[in-house]
């Protein structure tokens, strides 16, 4: 082991290593085992998706669970740096990390969204660990909106081979999972984890709680991969959808039937919220965090 990394790892203690990116991992086993999830892979079906099973997204966790390590200690070793310039510092473990969940679900894109948002939260999080500054959801929001400044600005380059992200960008103007980060991840901070949290106050069951933060996200989120496959159409038809089911309420187990029809309605629309699933995973990350205060 490298003299440079065992320093970093006994500054931040191995214990607080271990803890986060088991943190992350869980949030990602939280999400896909969730069910009825509409249009996402889940226990009951597939989704809208012909490529993928839950066995992949299990492979695919474990798989990226072993990088998280990685980004944390890159936070911290970067932490002198000027935030705005340890985004390119740790791209190569994000690539790294993308590669070996390809290599765990021969070739399938499971994880791709959450590689990049919980890489920028860990890396944030072993940066504030080096610093010995508190950790809550408002700092790292924080903290990745000033590292992702500018990252929506290669969504606007020409080029002859648009991406699904620049041609979502230049077509409708929606910014994805690049927007989100450069937001610092608002639709989390100011919606979805606090309403999930409040969820939870009330005394809702943990998955239904989550499940009916998940329509919340559905609602409000300008999710990309909706509307990659469904145009425009597609994404105000699974907005409004996800409105009135709020407005009919998930409360009860009895309740989820009215998730299981929104499935089928999105599976055969070949609809699925891949974009508002990952802040899903975010929030809940956040949500068990030892500052989860919106206020501080």
């Amino acid at each position: 082991m490298r003299p440079q990394l065992t320093e970093q790892i006994n500054d931040l203690g191995e214990n607080l290593i271990q803890h986060y990116s088991q943190l992350a991992w869980q949030a990602m086993l939280a999400e896909v085992n969730l069910t009825p999830k509409p249009g996402l892979v889940d226990k009951y079906n597939t989704g809208a998706h012909k490529d993928m099973a839950l066995t992949d997204f299990h492979l695919s966790a474990n798989a990226i669970a072993q990088y998280f390590p990685q980004f944390i200690l890159a936070g911290a070793q970067y932490k002198h740096l000027a935030i705005e310039q340890v985004l390119p510092e740790i791209r190569s473990i994000g690539i790294a990390c993308e590669k070996a969940m390809f290599r765990a679900t021969q070739g399938v894109n499971t994880h791709k969204g959450s590689i990049f948002s919980l890489g920028l939260v860990l890396t944030v999080i072993g940066r504030q660990l080096a610093l010995r500054q508190k950790i809550s959801p408002m700092a790292i929001s924080r903290l990745v909106a000033e590292m992702c400044q500018g990252i929506n600005d290669e969504l606007k380059r020409p080029t002859d081979n648009l991406t699904a992200g620049q041609r979502l960008y230049q077509q409708y103007g929606l910014t994805g999972a690049r927007g989100e980060a450069e937001s610092g991840y608002h639709l989390v901070i100011n919606h979805s984890l606090p309403y999930y949290l409040q969820q939870l106050a009330i005394g809702k069951i943990q998955d239904i709680a989550l499940i009916d933060t998940l329509i919340l996200l559905m609602k409000i989120n300008d999710d990309t991969n909706i509307a990659n496959r469904g145009g425009m159409q597609g994404l105000v038809w699974t907005k409004q959808q996800a409105t009135l089911l709020l407005q009919s309420g998930i409360n009860h187990p009895s309740d989820l039937v009215k998730v299981q029809i929104f499935d089928q309605q999105c599976i055969e629309r070949n609809l699925s919220p891949g974009g508002s699933a990952d802040l899903l995973i975010l929030t809940w990350f956040f949500a068990r965090l030892p500052y989860s205060n919106m206020n501080t």
